[in-house]
């Protein structure tokens, strides 16, 4: 979670983070994500009602995390009487590979990240060049990955394909030259070489980040958003009605459509007599 202060909502805004945390826990999202919005206003000195907009990441991503970030931010928006929206997560990695760092020194629980770094560069070191493929990664889990490609431009970058879930082994070569960026790509870095991909190393373990996002949207201009907040899961959810009670409620819809019918019929026979 960030906060950040925007200059300005056209395209291409400065901007700069007041506060942002973060936690390594993948099952505490519902948890901390109340206790993380009340600190980073304390860090600020701000109110929530204070704030000019919310944005959530939207995915893709597992079920229970996204609707944990966004129905936290919908709540917030309605809470505060602020606007929310939303933005696909991996754009935040698209962002960091081209942008490099985000505005802003805050403390939190990523004070310890290296922003100043400029992460995206080849193998030998030479920086991202206008035209280069870009394809962004994080873990799916089952031996999938979540995965975007963009086309990198004079604007910064631009999306061409995505997002995607898919075994690494499924995913096409890139138009040469072609970057592999994150976590995702770390995890299949030798599938993804023998595809023609650059492994971009010093991203091997980056993951999307809030403050990123921010960085993401002042580019593209808070005015320019989109107040779609819809979670893109990509998969069909694993939660299962049981086939017993899936049965007993088609039965049970089936006989009150019966009855429904019925009772229709008898109403037409009983107008007809009179």
């Amino acid at each position: 979670m960030a906060l950040a202060r925007v200059h300005g909502s056209e395209a291409g805004a400065s901007f700069e983070i007041l506060a942002r945390y973060e936690s390594e826990d993948t099952r505490s999202h519902a948890e901390v994500m109340g206790p993380y919005a009340q600190a980073a206003l304390q860090d600020a000195g701000v109110r929530g009602e204070d704030l000019d907009a919310i944005l959530t990441g939207t995915g893709p991503g597992p079920f229970t995390g996204l609707r944990a970030g966004i129905v936290t931010a919908r709540a917030l928006g309605f809470a505060w009487s602020v606007p929310v929206y939303g933005m696909m997560s991996l754009t935040a990695l698209a962002e960091r590979a081209v942008s490099g760092a985000a505005a802003g020194d805050a403390g939190g629980d990523t004070a310890k990240e290296e922003n100043v770094e400029r992460a995206f560069a080849s193998a030998e070191g030479a920086e991202l060049a206008e035209g280069a493929e870009l394809l962004v990664l994080s873990d799916a889990r089952r031996r999938e990955v979540y995965s975007a490609r963009y086309r990198v431009n004079a604007g910064g970058y631009s999306l061409v394909d995505g997002p995607n879930v898919c075994p690494a082994s499924e995913i096409l070569p890139g138009e040469a030259p072609s970057y592999a960026y994150g976590y995702g790509a770390g995890l299949y870095s030798e599938t993804l070489e023998e595809h023609g991909w650059t492994i971009v190393d010093s991203a091997r373990q980056v993951h999307p980040h809030a403050e990123y996002l921010v960085a993401a949207a002042a580019r593209l201009g808070v005015e320019n958003l989109s107040e779609d907040t819809s979670a893109q899961y990509l998969r069909d959810s694993d939660a299962k009605v049981p086939a017993a009670m899936l049965a007993r409620q088609q039965k049970q819809s089936a006989q009150a459509g019966g009855q429904t019918a019925a009772q229709a019929t008898a109403q037409a026979a009983a107008q007809k007599e009179s």
